[in-house]
């Protein structure tokens, strides 16, 4: 009995499978001209005859390749580039910039004099030639000023004389002599003008002479990176 009942259900699939074919091929003939066989009629030049009512819709490859759409094929996904990390960086060293160093005249040389004093040395060996020695690759320019009291040229010379007797001494320390550059500027860079002092411009003014103070002075500046000690 259960075998009996198996043949009919799938005899009856069977049947549904091929009702569904045949709805199918009408459906897509439908529009042209089948024989008794649901074979489609062709022409003497094996085109397909149409039915009166035919519509481009109503077309099949078969009889109408051109009108049919055909499908494409899905288009393939196309992976994105990978991203490539940015690039970390790069450190710029600093440049290096001049850093002055200003002592005044009083406490390297007596006045109107450029022979340095032994306590102007211990100021230089303590605030340049320290400092230079920690930056072994530095460049030094030595700036030698005066006061307005004497003439132009002797101011001139006497600045002169101050800032080399200060690169002789970085010498005899050490300090490579090619890394020294010296400038005279005389009275013409003053820091203070003093013009209120009332007397006349001689070292015998002694309230001119101290007023001028800070134009008596030796710049000493120094271009370089300290090496720092891991």
């Amino acid at each position: 009995m259960k075998n009996l009942q198996a043949i009919f259900t799938a005899f009856g699939m069977a049947f549904l499978t091929w009702a569904g074919i045949v709805a199918a091929d009408e459906a897509t003939k439908e529009g042209y001209a089948i024989d008794s066989n649901r074979n489609l009629i062709k022409n003497s030049y094996n085109e397909c005859l149409k039915a009166g009512h035919w519509t481009p819709a109503m077309a099949i490859f078969e009889c109408d390749p051109g009108l049919v759409k055909k499908e494409e094929p899905p288009k393939a996904e196309i992976a994105p580039p990978p991203v490539e990390p940015s690039p970390s960086p790069v450190a710029v060293p600093e440049e290096p910039v001049f850093v002055p160093i200003t002592l005044q005249a009083e406490k390297l040389f007596d006045f109107n004099q450029s022979v340095i004093r032994p306590d102007g040395q211990k100021v230089l060996a303590e605030e340049v030639v320290r400092k230079l020695r920690a930056i072994p690759e530095s460049e030094v320019i030595v700036t030698g000023h005066a006061d307005r009291i004497g003439s132009e040229a002797y101011n001139m010379g006497l600045s002169q004389r101050r800032a080399d007797a200060v690169k002789a001494y970085l010498v005899e320390q050490g300090i490579e002599s090619h890394r020294i550059q010296t400038v005279a500027k005389g009275e013409t860079e003053p820091v203070v003008s003093c013009k209120n002092v009332k007397g006349e411009s001689s070292s015998r003014n002694r309230v001119l002479v101290e007023c001028l103070r800070p134009n008596r002075r030796v710049v000493v500046e120094v271009k370089g990176q300290e090496q720092v000690h891991k």
